[in-house]
């Protein structure tokens, strides 16, 4: 595993986007990747990328590589790299221990997507009851833009949405029921 510090992207390398959204048992489809609303989703989150790529010149991504919404955008992104070269994939890993107790093939799949990262910058070594609050915080302070998978609940999603606007930040909202796409900023 290759851990590092971010490195600060200078505006000619492109601009830099975050994802936070919910956790699947917060999700319309729950854990259920096979339902239609989950490859719904997952196809707006692509949709997405690929406008923030091709229309707003973002070449890095940060993931905080949590299971759901993370995840996807992360996998997403890897994909998307056979098509767009240049653009870049860090893990913001809260704590060594994030995926500690996770089902084996979660925990699997978190570590085949943080070996495929160009980055990962771990933010602190022991857990904490604030080291998610500290990634997101991280997160949005080293992306130009948020992209949010949130149904305006109160949630640790939201908490990161409400950061991100009193940073200035540009917001771009996905309802994960709807899949409509709100922008702020």
């Amino acid at each position: 595993m290759k851990i590092t510090n971010l490195f600060r992207m200078s505006s000619d390398k492109g601009r830099a986007c975050a994802f936070t959204g919910h956790r699947p048992q917060n999700l319309p489809f729950r854990f259920n990747e096979n339902d239609d609303r989950c490859i719904a989703l997952k196809q707006k989150l692509r949709d997405c990328i690929v406008q923030l790529i091709e229309q707003e010149g973002v070449r890095h991504f940060i993931s905080g590589m949590a299971i759901g919404v993370d995840m996807y955008a992360a996998e997403i992104v890897l994909e998307l790299k056979a098509e767009y070269p240049f653009i870049t994939l860090e893990a913001a890993i809260p704590c060594e221990t994030q995926a500690a107790k996770w089902s084996e093939p979660l925990r699997d799949r978190y570590y085949k997507i943080a070996e495929l990262c160009d980055h990962e910058t771990m933010l602190q070594k022991q857990y904490t009851s604030d080291c998610m609050q500290k990634r997101n915080q991280y997160m949005v302070n080293h992306a130009d833009i948020l992209l949010a998978v949130w149904d305006g609940s109160s949630s640790g999603t939201g908490s990161t949405v409400r950061y991100a606007r009193t940073k200035n930040k540009a917001v771009w909202i996905i309802d994960p029921c709807s899949l409509e796409l709100t922008r702020a900023g």
